[in-house]
């Protein structure tokens, strides 16, 4: 048996691990693979901690999760053209950026909390992120366990929101988020696929899921992604405005966040029905790139309202 090493991520934490010795050799372990598997869905998160740099590699630790989903968007870099589905390219320069200013500082890229595909009607399952430019300040990405937050939500509103389901949509601009938004949030420049997307987004249905949800494992996890949110299916009125953004209010305050700061030789993948996370953005002036790949799968709870059908373009991630 090929030895691999994992810890916990961080010992106050009640999920992620990190684990070292994933190279080729080791992946053509099947009891490694079996190993890496069964971390995941124990501790929902993993960082992979010295691996080698390259997509090649990137896409066969993904595998070992579960089958790729490529991004829906041609006009997003591909890192390979012969990966297929394989691994995105997320970059921006200081050129293009979209800036926001947050606790008065401007920061390029910066995303709220949330989970991917919270439009579509089928979640994916994991993401798996490689740093390949890293801004010399901020540029961390950060998540937090909807098991943590179920637990430490307070017995009310634990109540009051067990057994909801949430609406979203993809529109994606910030002036219109109406849950878990920060107070001090200034658009400075926005981001010009969030607005060419939208005549787009105005004709597809609204996705539904639930606000809180059951594993396997019986733990419970709350799921709510406060950035697209649009409210609570058959609540859409002051008072379940109030309820939800309680929920959200709370959920962010009591967060144990986990903030990751990237070297080039990290590998990190997180339970997309799970998790949440988010960016802190960095300084405008500097370049940030990453490299993506998607675990293809689905919890089985989403649906579209009303029977809608979705559009493959509800498939994107951000």
């Amino acid at each position: 048996m090929t030895a691999i090493e994992v810890k916990p991520l961080r010992e106050d934490l009640s999920f992620g691990a990190r684990i070292r010795g994933v190279s080729f050799d080791t992946l053509k372990d099947e009891s490694v693979r079996k190993q890496i598997r069964a971390t995941f869905e124990e501790r929902g998160m993993i960082v992979f901690e010295d691996v080698e740099p390259d997509s090649y590699l990137q896409v066969e630790l993904s595998e070992t999760l579960g089958p790729l989903k490529d991004h829906p968007l041609g006009e997003v870099a591909r890192a390979h053209s012969d990966l297929a589905p394989g691994v995105i390219e997320l970059r921006h320069k200081p050129e293009n950026a979209a800036i926001v200013e947050i606790d008065g500082m401007r920061v390029s890229e910066w995303l709220p909390w949330h989970f991917d595909h919270c439009y579509n009607n089928e979640l994916n399952r994991a993401g798996v992120l490689r740093a390949v430019e890293i801004p010399a300040e901020l540029g961390f990405t950060r998540f937090a366990d909807g098991i943590q937050m179920y637990n430490d939500l307070s017995p009310a509103l634990r109540k009051e929101i067990e057994g909801r389901n949430i609406l979203y949509s993809l529109d994606m601009r910030f002036e219109y988020m109406r849950f878990g938004k920060p107070e001090n949030l200034v658009e400075i420049t926005k981001k010009k696929i969030i607005y060419d997307l939208l005549e787009k987004v105005n004709s597809l249905p609204r996705a539904v899921h639930p606000a809180v949800w059951t594993r396997e494992s019986g733990e419970k996890v709350l799921h709510i992604s406060p950035w697209m949110a649009l409210g609570i299916e058959g609540h859409e009125d002051a008072e379940g405005d109030a309820l939800l953004t309680a929920v959200c209010d709370e959920m962010i305050a009591n967060m144990t966040v986990y903030e990751h700061h990237w070297r080039p030789t990290d590998m990190l993948t997180w339970d997309n029905w799970r998790l949440l996370h988010s960016v802190t953005g960095c300084d405008p002036k500097y370049s940030r790139c990453m490299h993506r790949t998607t675990i293809r799968g689905d919890y089985g709870l989403g649906y579209f309202e009303n029977n809608g059908t979705g559009d493959k373009i509800l498939e994107m991630t951000v």
